[in-house]
C-alpha cells in the first residue's frame, strides 16, 4: 500500500490529508476554534497539551532547554536546535539567488527581499517602504522624535544603538578601521572609504558646470560656490562673507589677532601657514617667489 493510500483522513474544511484520525482532530480545530486546553492566568486558549504547556513557559519564565555548548536556556526546543547553529557553524539555509547561506531561515527569507525588491514594512506617516521591521522602527524616530539610546559619559541621545556606539568612540579613543595602504585608522567606516580614495585617485563626484572632479562630496559642494557665487560663511566682526568655513577662520584672525604658526628658527609668529612657508625662506637663503 502506497504512503497517499494510508492518509485516508481528510479533513472536511480544506484539502489536508492525515495519516492518523488524531492528528486530523487536532487539525479540525484550527477551523471550528474549539480549543479544549486553556490557560487561567491570561485567557489563551490551546489546541493541544503541549501548546498549553509551551504557552504557559512565558508566564512561569520556565526555560528547559539549555545549549551545552555556552549555557543558554531556551522555553522550546526549537528555539534551542536554531541557537547551536552559531556554535556548529551550520548555515543550513542556502539563497537559491546568490548562494549565500545562514543559520535561520527568517535571516534567509529577510536577505531574499535584496533580489525580490520586497519592502513589506511601510512607515504610516510618510509612506516609505522598509525590508525589514527594524529598519521601519528605526526610521520611525524621526518622526517621533525619541532618541532612546544615551551616551553614559555626556548628554548626547541618540535614536539608534549604532548611532550611539559610533558616538562613543569619542570617548574612548577606538578606531577600528585601518587602511590597509599605509595603517592610519579611522573611527567610522565612511572615514577610511574617503582616505582610501588618497591612495586609489578615485574622485567620484564631478562638477556639472566644468567638469572637475573631486575625491569627496564636501569638497564638490563648496567648489559649486565659485560658479553660484555663494559665500555662506559671514564675519561677526564685520560685513565680509566667505565662500569656505575655512576662509572665514583664517580672516577672523585679523580680529583677534591670533597668529598660530610659529617660526622653529626665530619664533615669529603668524596668522596664516602661507605667511609662515614665506618667511622660512628668509632662514634657508631662499627666494620666497622663485
Amino acid at each position: 500500500m502506497s504512503l497517499r493510500a494510508k492518509r485516508s483522513h481528510h479533513c472536511p474544511h480544506c484539502e489536508e490529508i492525515f495519516p492518523l484520525l488524531s492528528k486530523l482532530k487536532i487539525h479540525t480545530k484550527i477551523h471550528t476554534g474549539e480549543n479544549l486546553y486553556s490557560f487561567t492566568d491570561s485567557g489563551k486558549r490551546c489546541t493541544t497539551s503541549v501548546a498549553l504547556t509551551v504557552h504557559q513557559r512565558a508566564h512561569t519564565g520556565e526555560k528547559p532547554y539549555s545549549c551545552s555548548d555556552c549555557g543558554k536556556t531556551f522555553s522550546q526546543l526549537a528555539f534551542l536546535k536554531k541557537h547551536e547553529h552559531m556554535h556548529t557553524g551550520e548555515k543550513p539555509y542556502s539563497c537559491s539567488d546568490c548562494g549565500v547561506s545562514f543559520s535561520r531561515l527568517d535571516a534567509l527569507q529577510t536577505h531574499q527581499r535584496i533580489h525580490t525588491g520586497e519592502k513589506p514594512y511601510s512607515c504610516s506617516d510618510c509612506g516609505n517602504m522598509f525590508s525589514q521591521l527594524g529598519h521601519l522602527k528605526r526610521h520611525k524616530h524621526i518622526h517621533t522624535g525619541v532618541k532612546p539610546y544615551s551616551c553614559s559619559d555626556c548628554v548626547k541621545c541618540y535614536s539608534t544603538s549604532t548611532q550611539l556606539k559610533v558616538h562613543q568612540r569619542t570617548h574612548t579613543g577606538e578606531k577600528p578601521y585601518s587602511c590597509t595602504d599605509c595603517g592610519k585608522t579611522f573611527s567610522q567606516l565612511a572615514f577610511l572609504k574617503i582616505h582610501e580614495r588618497i591612495h586609489t585617485g578615485v574622485k567620484p563626484y564631478s562638477c556639472s558646470d566644468c567638469g572637475n572632479i573631486f575625491s569627496q562630496l564636501a569638497h564638490l559642494k563648496r567648489h559649486e560656490h565659485v560658479h553660484t557665487g555663494v559665500k555662506p560663511y559671514s564675519c561677526s566682526g564685520c560685513v565680509k562673507c566667505f565662500i569656505t568655513s575655512t576662509e572665514l577662520k583664517v580672516h577672523q584672525r585679523t580680529h583677534t589677532g591670533e597668529k598660530p604658526y610659529s617660526c622653529p628658527d626665530c619664533g615669529k609668529r603668524f596668522s596664516r601657514i602661507g605667511l609662515l612657508k614665506t618667511h622660512e625662506c628668509v632662514h634657508r637663503g631662499e627666494e620666497p617667489y622663485h
